[in-house]
């Protein structure tokens, strides 16, 4: 019998130490935020500001990065597999309007407000250079249907008798509708499309072409530290209306860049969605950023402490007082 009583009595103490144990809040509990990563440079600067941030002026978070085609994150968002996206172009989304008011994704807000993209060429192409004894070689052309009178201006590698017309890299959702448009012009008669695997093989295409002084054409956007560094001409299109410009027909849109999230995330991190309603860079900072991390050849870490501390302003629009505080004494070890 009081064997038995013993053993109640350590099963009723284990008991209510696991229930206590259970309802004590777990304030070293770690939650770990999944931001996408589709791969372009500008959101990787703000991924790493984000991760700086989150990690060092609030408690309790880890921060980690999915790497996918901008499609394949937008689906992933929907299904809460990941947890933010950091400068979206919600333009280029066919179906952001319905996800948004169907509750799959939400708005936190504006992170950029003034960026372009659309098919460029180095101005010297349409202008010359007399600095740099670059004669015009396509000087009336003006508008994208324009490359139709200048095949020989841009030519392909592999094949000179045809022009190259360099899309944008595999997967981004802004890639499908210019090669819409690619074919709805009529530019596949006279022009090759070329996709290269990554934003930096673009870019580098770009900058070989621009320092031999020849013809380039091809997809570029802002902010970019490429924008921000050589003299580039956009092409003028029809005026941009959004169902028409997922056909292809129209102009990109100069867009607001914005900050959107899963439905299941200003629960799980609520202190983390103010923060990110409350973040907003601008065109001009972020391709300052990536220009100062081409010239410099930094780290994105390196290229964000560098910002954050430059622009020590922003710490107060972003984060209260206390979160603020913990930011900067993060900085000052740096």
């Amino acid at each position: 019998m009081k064997a038995r009583l013993c053993f109640v009595s350590v099963l009723i103490a284990v008991l209510s130490l696991a229930l206590v144990t259970a309802c004590k809040p777990k304030s070293n509990q770690v939650v770990t935020i999944v931001a996408s990563d589709a791969g372009w440079d500008s959101q990787k600067i703000h991924n790493t500001l984000a991760k700086i941030i989150i990690e060092n002026a609030f408690d309790g978070y880890a921060f980690r990065e999915s790497t996918a085609s901008s499609t394949m994150v937008w689906e992933s968002m929907k299904n809460g597999d990941i947890d933010i996206n950091i400068e979206t172009w919600a333009d280029n989304v066919e179906s952001y309007p319905e996800d948004v008011k169907n509750g799959d994704v939400v708005n936190l807000g504006v992170l950029v407000e003034d960026s372009r993209q659309g098919i460029y060429v180095p101005r010297y192409v349409v202008e010359g250079d007399p600095k740099r004894g670059i004669a015009a070689t396509a000087p009336t052309l003006r508008r994208v249907e324009d490359l139709l009178k200048y095949p020989k201006v841009f030519p392909d590698d592999e094949n000179p008798s045809r022009g190259r017309l360099y899309g944008a890299i595999p997967g981004w959702m802004c890639d499908e509708i210019l090669y819409k448009k690619y074919q709805l012009y009529g530019i596949d008669k006279d022009f090759n499309y070329m996709r290269l695997g990554s934003e930096a093989a673009l870019f580098a295409s770009l900058m070989s072409a621009y320092n031999l002084g020849i013809g380039w054409v091809g997809y570029c956007y802002e902010p970019t530290w490429i924008v921000g560094k050589l003299d580039l001409l956009i092409l003028e299109d029809a005026p941009y209306e959004q169902d028409a410009f997922l056909e292809g027909k129209t102009e990109f849109s100069t867009q607001k860049l914005l900050n959107c999230c899963s439905r299941y995330f200003p629960a799980k991190a609520p202190d983390l969605a103010e923060f990110l309603k409350k973040y907003k860079t601008g065109s001009g900072l972020i391709s300052e950023a990536l220009a100062y991390l081409d010239e410099t050849k930094k780290t994105y870490e390196e290229t964000s402490v560098w910002f954050l501390k430059k622009y020590d302003n922003l710490i107060d629009e972003w984060l209260p007082p206390q979160n603020a505080k913990k930011m900067r004494d993060y900085l000052s070890k740096k």
